[in-house]
């Protein structure tokens, strides 16, 4: 497991999650209390219509390790997602989902792998989680682009990880 020492810097990109946003936060926190005390939960409220940004505040509130970003807009996933990690203060950088597809008590496992000498590591569910018609779309995205561009897409990526601060600032 990561040594005592090290930092983290948890960025979750958050839409329409208002009803889970709380949990998810008192299982990252739970989890990260065993590893460091040096530690940040940064939310990053994609544009949501419900709730969830108020959830995000009374979060930030009672624990002032949890930071709260709002965008004014939905930019989509990946941008919010951009937002939290450029935010992000500590020496390693965990990104997940907001729907706990990926338990937070998967972070140790992450960083288990991250000793061994690694800069990024990627966690993935061992049976994905997401409905027949995504995957289906998904298998004929990534079958399009092999054919056509000769591109390979890597079958073990998701929003689950683990990297170094350092790579991001490189």
């Amino acid at each position: 497991m990561a040594n005592n020492h090290t930092s983290l810097s948890i960025v979750i990109p958050v839409y329409m999650a208002e009803n889970i946003v709380s949990e998810l936060e008192k299982r990252i926190t739970h989890e990260v209390n065993s590893i460091t005390e040096n530690y940040e939960i940064i939310l990053v409220d994609d544009g949501s219509l419900d709730q969830s940004w108020e959830n995000i505040k009374g979060n930030c509130i009672s624990d002032k390790k949890v930071k709260g970003i709002k965008l004014n807009k939905n930019y989509g996933q990946h941008n919010a997602l951009l937002c939290g990690i450029r935010q992000a203060k500590y020496d390693l950088i965990v990104t997940l989902d907001d729907d706990l597809q990926n338990p937070p008590e998967e972070i140790p496992k992450l960083l288990e792998k991250l000793d061994q000498g690694y800069d990024v590591v990627y966690g993935y569910p061992k049976n994905e989680q997401h409905g027949l018609f995504r995957n289906i779309a998904s298998m004929f995205t990534k079958m399009a682009l092999k054919t056509t561009m000769g591109i390979s897409i890597a079958r073990h990526v998701s929003a689950f990880r683990v990297f170094r601060t350092e790579l991001r600032d490189s």
